[in-house]
């Protein structure tokens, strides 16, 4: 429409126009004039406007913008002038205020010509105003501007300025609307403040803040008439931002103040306009508190409400509560705890613990005590739990009591259900399921403390990240799986906990140290590889007893891949983990690695206090074989490692009495006899194999596999010592990344190497896998030019990093 007048004038501007150009503001309707007025002045015209005289002369072109602003009297001086019907006159106005004058004008418009609506621009024609236009940075500003023509130029213009970035605003863009801000009349501005602020257009709410009897339909038509509110109620991008920015500070948080009380008494959801607050609250030039005065009881709700999501934000809700007079501090302590910061958390509840009410009281001695428990301190945790005494928290403190060998003062606080005190909620279910999952781990079967414990965890699974625990029934769950080789049910438990959240930051951690352990569990080294960036970043913000799982995954992964520069490198930093963590039964798996680790490294002294630790929490629960039997499994492979026959046998001897558990500790006292027997000497080939395959199908491939491989190296029966090594081979995991020696040695050359590092003679080699000696020579002239070596004490070395050095010797 707009092209075709601008024709129209071009091809005979003398002859008569009537228009009427209607658009909201910043749509182009002085552009649109001012070409007129270029065309009919090239043309030799005479153009009056934008304001006429008295008596328009009927000669000259009335070009007319801004009508809605003009009097009632200009408005019918004008209505007269284009009853003429040779008159040449446009006027545009904005679709508000719609005055009486101003509908008569249009009519006599209508009646001699066009009525001219201009809209957005298309895609096409916002490309035009971009120096550089390509399709996500045209989609990106038709997005920012609604494609209105104003407000493309202004960002087009800005993005020129500002040069190739990221997709955001430049400030240059915004900028304009600052007076035009100043200019709206007051109660269109606090319209939209309101919808800004997330009122949309709820007519009751933007009325209530608004505070008087103005009409709300019509302050909505003026706000669509300035451009910045569009027809579906919510605001352009671009001029949310600027309103956003711009703004009135002390109006937008009066008029947000306003809203959320209204919500509070209507019981919606006050964070999102609260949110804000907390940033312009600190703006230069308001009066301290100002932003926070009587909204005490508002920014509360908001902090609740962002405490599953965002605890960080929760805890500054709660802290902006706090500055207006509410008592928040134990909510703050457990929103900082949820958000990661136990140092801060704990600081904290040390304030409430000493002048909190009572209830505030036992919420921090709650939060005190799961902090304790994250940084492995569950003894003093527990006392914490018992003197907070909600059923919650003496759930906790029976788990924590069972995991530090006090199993008859846990079963006092786990109660059975018909003389709950209280009506249990879904988090109390959760924890005493827990802990009488836990209790059944010591005093029955696994498959039904395995049962109850995954009972808690879908219990708990709903609440995701907005509970704060001391540690999840997935956890305790997959760490009593791994005891028994449930490994599947291990993973399933984690992989659903860290898909639901569960527990929020502090426990995922803990979550991906765990899933990582189950697969080294399997063998599947390369997978642990994979998670290791994951698991360092974790391993970095891990507490006490995380700081120590993470510890000593990497140590086990290293000594199951045969590096021992690597494993040397890992030690100081696990040893620094051990030292601050006492025992409890829910870190002896990373005890039993550092076990053996130590024997590996000649380092034993550094771990015989905490496996003394470790013995004795277990006689105090009664030796229970699910905790015992993996313990003493990797007791008896540090043995092996150190040569100490004598304990050895005593270790095995615990899998033997052990056995009557399942068939996950018969898998084990079937392992170590043959173990044994290969220590000896003695071993059956047949016994070896199954005994390794009992291993690998309860998921333990690696130490299936190490068993035949190491039983191979000690025979001397040639079938035997294939069979035992084909056997190795298919026990390991397919997704198992083969191990450096793997990569550079061929499967022949490991087996020369092995031997040699046994400290056999090329002729004792040779007699060993029917070769000749020469062959032998030969093979351990190609393995010292792969590996590089430049003298046989090299060689050795390398061996040992690649292959692992026999326990024992031939």
């Amino acid at each position: 429409m707009t092209t075709s007048v601008l024709a129209r004038v071009a091809a005979d501007p003398a002859a008569p126009l009537h228009a009427g150009v209607t658009a909201p503001g910043g749509y182009g309707k002085t552009t649109l004039l001012r070409q007129l007025t270029d065309a009919y002045r090239g043309a030799g015209m005479t153009v009056t406007g934008p304001w006429p005289p008295r008596t328009a002369d009927p000669g000259h072109v009335l070009l007319i913008d801004d009508a809605h602003l003009l009097t009632a009297q200009q408005l019918d001086d004008l209505r007269a002038h284009a009853e003429h019907p040779d008159a040449r006159i446009v006027v545009a106005h904005r679709p508000w205020p719609r005055r009486p004058e101003l509908l008569r004008l249009l009519e006599a418009l209508r009646r001699g010509g066009p009525a001219i609506t201009l809209t957005t621009l298309t895609p096409i024609e916002i490309a035009r105003h971009l120096s550089a236009p390509s399709d996500d940075l045209v989609a990106w500003v038709a997005a920012q501007t609604a494609g209105i023509p104003r407000y493309v130029t202004r960002l087009a213009e800005a993005l020129a300025g500002a040069g190739a970035g990221p997709r955001q605003v430049p400030v240059a863009a915004l900028a304009p609307f600052a007076a035009e801000l100043d200019e709206l009349d007051p109660a269109v501005r606090t319209l939209l403040l309101a919808v800004e602020a997330g009122a949309g257009l709820s007519f009751d709410l933007v009325a209530a803040v608004l505070d008087d009897d103005a009409d709300v339909a019509e302050l909505v038509d003026a706000g669509r008439a300035t451009g910045m509110l569009a027809a579906d109620g919510t605001l352009v991008p671009l001029a949310r931002r600027a309103i956003a920015a711009l703004g009135p500070i002390s109006q937008r948080i009066d008029v947000r103040q306003r809203l959320a009380a209204l919500q509070m008494a209507r019981g919606g959801p006050v964070l999102p306009l609260v949110r804000p607050l907390l940033r312009v609250g600190a703006a230069p030039g308001l009066v301290p508190g100002a932003a926070g005065s009587g909204l005490g009881h508002v920014y509360e709700a908001a902090g609740e409400e962002a405490l599953g999501d965002d605890p960080a934000l929760a805890a500054e809700l709660f802290a902006a509560a706090a500055g207006a007079g509410r008592t928040t501090g134990s909510r703050r302590a457990l929103a900082t705890a949820l958000a990661g910061d136990l140092d801060h958390a704990s600081r904290l509840t040390d304030q409430v613990l000493t002048a909190g009410t009572p209830q505030q009281r036992a919420e921090a001695a709650y939060v005190a005590a799961t902090v304790l428990a994250h940084r492995g301190q569950t003894a003093q945790a527990v006392r914490l739990y018992e003197w907070a005494g909600t059923d919650v928290a003496n759930g906790f403190a029976a788990v924590g009591l069972i995991a530090v060998g006090r199993l008859t003062d846990a079963q006092r606080l786990i109660q059975p259900d018909d003389t709950a005190a209280r009506p249990p909620t879904s988090l109390s279910a959760a924890a005493t399921l827990m802990a009488r999952g836990t209790a059944e781990s010591v005093t029955g079967a696994p498959a039904a403390a395995l049962s109850t414990l995954v009972q808690a965890a879908t219990l708990i699974d709903p609440a995701g990240p907005a509970v704060l625990l001391p540690d999840s029934p997935a956890a305790a769950g997959a760490l009593l799986a791994m005891h028994c080789t449930e490994l599947d049910v291990a993973d399933t438990l984690l992989t659903r906990a860290e898909h639901r959240g569960t527990g929020g930051a502090l426990l995922a951690t803990r979550h991906h140290l765990l899933r990582s352990w189950v697969l080294l569990l399997r063998g599947r080294l390369t997978d642990v590889e994979q998670r290791l960036p994951a698991t360092t970043t974790a391993a970095t913000a891990a507490q006490g007893r995380d700081d120590l799982l993470a510890s000593a995954l990497r140590v086990g992964l290293a000594r199951r891949n045969g590096d021992l520069v690597g494993l040397r490198s890992a030690w100081p930093d696990a040893c620094q983990a051990l030292i601050g963590q006492p025992v409890e039964l829910f870190n002896l798996l990373p005890l039993g690695e550092l076990a053996v680790a130590a024997a590996r490294l000649g380092d034993s002294h550094r771990v015989a206090g905490h496996l003394a630790d470790a013995d004795r929490l277990l006689a105090d629960l009664g030796d229970p074989p699910v905790w015992s039997v993996l313990p003493h499994w990797y007791r008896l492979q540090a043995a092996i490692l150190a040569d100490d026959r004598d304990t050895a046998r005593r270790h095995a001897a615990h899998l033997d009495t052990a056995r009557p558990a399942g068939t996950w500790a018969a898998a084990f006292a079937d392992a170590a006899t043959v173990w044994l027997d290969v220590l000896d000497g003695v071993a059956d080939p047949e016994s070896v194999v199954a005994a390794a395959r009992t291993l690998s199908l309860a998921g333990l491939a690696w130490d299936g596999a190490r068993l035949a491989g190491q039983a191979a190296i000690r025979t001397s029966d040639r079938r035997a010592m294939a069979l035992l090594l084909d056997s190795a081979r298919n026990m390991q995991d397919r997704g198992t990344r083969p191990d450096p020696g793997q990569q550079l040695l061929s499967a022949r050359e490991r087996e020369v190497g092995a031997l040699v590092l046994a400290g056999m003679t090329y002729k004792q080699i040779a007699d060993r896998l029917y070769l000749s000696a020469k062959t032998v020579e030969h093979h351990m002239a190609r393995i010292r030019q792969r590996l590089g070596c430049s003298d046989r004490h090299e060689l050795l070395s390398r061996l040992r990093e690649l292959i692992g050095e026999p326990e024992v010797s031939a």
